[in-house]
């Protein structure tokens, strides 16, 4: 009998431990998922797809572009709302709010004003959730309850010219953050738990672009454009590692991509170096350039051998990794362009969205999904022979800036004031 029950309780087990993997792998805890580069998991396509979508939830929480996070059954999203910042911990079955955390602080300071909501996506790791605002205050609370742990304010109101858009990083411990504007900005790392700092690089000012982590032969280092420059710090110490000149044009936007021992990122369109460790230094070796790929406020995504992104006109394109070969180009859309009004690869958030450049795309096993900022969520084939759209849904009016959070067959949509949830049944 005890050893009957013993199975049962052990079968028991195996079966919440499958669950809770496969929970934590339908995560998306920060800007652009898991690991930054637009991967999400757990998402079956379904033989015949819904001529719509199913709406499960909605709540108002405010202005603003920060991508929500998902971890577990907790949706946390960051906005502004009646002059405070916010950041709200929502029940994802529902949308039931279980807590929220607030601070008054000035919106964004012109030539931007006319937004005043968040760039910067929460990024929630080892039971924490880290915010910063549009001006510059970088705020760390208790994932469970809301707690304020710690609030670093050394640059608060020292921002770039279109307010703070960089994402922070939660990495072994240790928080990464992009602070400040222009000459007198700096990467700074913190201990997560306590908010001491580390380490701090004041080489450049931010840019509008967010870090990834990538490992060197075995050497941790964060990557990250900055407001001239594309550079690579190690973790441990905040050493400069690697420095060139940099530039996307107007400003800095694209988060670049790491795939295993190269770097891909937007520069005089989209190129691929790869990277090595000589002594205390790296060293890159150009593998290809493609002048046509050339992104702007979109930051790709790879599925397979190929790259998919969104130019600065508005055309989507498929590029082969290997040699940086254009696969093809297609059209996104005929919305006709209208000037930005803040950055950070958000763009003008006009009431039905518009302008071009602006879109996000996410890999989800055998499809790939975009969304423009007119609120169209469309899926096509990752195939490197044409274009080829599979379904099309109306997920909000527009000001969808923000990534759509792809977790199994869930969809997250933030719009200009609400966070949705939809259902691919």
């Amino acid at each position: 009998m005890f050893v009957r029950m013993n199975r049962l309780a052990s079968g028991s087990l195996s079966i919440v431990l499958l669950l809770v993997v496969q929970s934590l792998a339908q995560d998306w805890p920060q800007w652009r998922g898991a690991n930054r580069d637009a991967k999400a998991a757990g998402f079956v396509a379904p033989e015949k797809w819904p001529t719509e979508l199913a709406q499960k939830w909605q709540v108002t929480v405010g202005e603003g572009v920060a991508s929500p996070a998902l971890v577990g059954d907790r949706v946390y999203v960051f906005a502004r709302q009646d002059g405070k910042e916010v950041l709200r911990c929502l029940q994802v079955e529902n949308g039931q709010e279980l807590w929220q955390q607030s601070y008054e602080t000035p919106g964004v300071n012109p030539p931007a004003a006319s937004f005043s909501g968040p760039r910067s996506s929460p990024t929630v790791a080892e039971g924490k959730v880290v915010t910063l605002g549009v001006q510059g205050i970088l705020s760390c609370y208790d994932a469970t309850d809301g707690r304020l742990l710690w609030r670093n304010e050394d640059y608060r109101g020292n921002v770039p010219r279109f307010a703070t858009a960089s994402s922070p990083l939660i990495a072994k411990g240790v928080c990464i953050a992009e602070l400040g504007g222009g000459d007198g900005g700096a990467i700074v790392a913190l201990d997560v738990q306590t908010g001491a700092e580390k380490w701090r690089w004041t080489g450049d000012g931010p840019a509008y672009a967010s870090p990834i982590l990538m490992s060197v032969e075995g050497t941790d280092v964060i990557v990250t454009p900055t407001d001239k420059n594309m550079v690579a710090l190690a973790l441990s110490d905040g050493k400069l590692l690697w420095q060139v000149p940099f530039s996307q044009g107007r400003y800095n936007a694209a988060t670049p991509l790491v795939d295993g021992q190269a770097v891909i990122y937007a520069a005089g369109g989209t190129t691929a170096e790869r990277v090595t460790l000589s002594g205390d230094a790296i060293e890159t070796q150009q593998l290809w350039n493609n002048a046509d790929a050339a992104v702007m406020f979109n930051s790709p995504v790879i599925k397979d051998n190929l790259i998919f992104g969104l130019t600065g006109m508005n055309v989507l394109f498929c590029v082969r990794k290997d040699t940086g070969e254009t696969a093809w180009t297609a059209p996104l859309s005929a919305e006709p362009a209208a000037p930005p009004t803040a950055e950070g690869g958000r763009g003008r958030r006009g009431r039905g969205g518009g302008g071009r450049g602006y879109g996000s795309l996410v890999e989800a096993g055998a499809v790939l999904f975009g969304l423009t900022p007119a609120g169209e969520l469309f899926v096509f084939e990752p195939s490197d022979q044409e274009f080829r759209r599979l379904a099309s849904y109306k997920v909000a009016a527009g000001g969808t800036y923000a990534y759509p959070v792809i977790a199994g067959q869930r969809v997250l949509i933030k719009d200009e004031q609400a966070v949705t949830l939809w259902m691919i049944e």
